[in-house]
């Protein structure tokens, strides 16, 4: 069986808005314009936390300011013989994005915003309505 581990993150800016990005269909054609979050599979040897701000500055251009806090941990079995499991973060960035090839569009969202837009990545949107995780927030 094929295993991998990805991190992903809601990043959170100082106006409380959080960072989506729409996936490239050039570079991924299998997706289209799907929206997700700043993330990617982990390289062996390094921690959990060097891969999410490796990802993040890759995919971005920011860097994260503090440690962020794990609020997920999901199993993927997308085809046979493959298991995926990611660990989605959230945390606060500060700057200005500069996207990489990977993506195509971003927005900085408010909560109630972000619930809504389409297409969104069915786990981060099984993240994003999870009632305990975002008890707290609002717009």
């Amino acid at each position: 069986m094929d295993f991998r581990v990805g991190v992903k993150i809601l990043l959170k800016n100082k106006d409380g808005k959080y960072l989506i990005l729409r996936r490239s269909k050039i570079k991924y054609p299998e997706i289209g314009h799907e929206w997700d979050i700043a993330g990617g599979r982990i390289n062996i040897g390094e921690t959990l936390i060097d891969n999410l701000k490796r990802e993040i500055f890759e995919e971005t251009g920011l860097s994260l300011e503090e440690e962020p806090k794990l609020i997920s941990a999901q199993d993927i079995f997308k085809n046979e013989g493959k298991h995926v499991i990611r660990l989605t973060y959230i945390g606060n960035i500060d700057g200005e994005v500069v996207l990489s090839d990977e993506h195509d569009n971003y927005k900085w969202l408010t909560f109630s915003e972000f619930l809504k837009i389409e297409p969104l990545n069915s786990y981060i949107k099984e993240i994003i309505n999870n009632k305990l995780i975002f008890k707290n927030e609002e717009d």
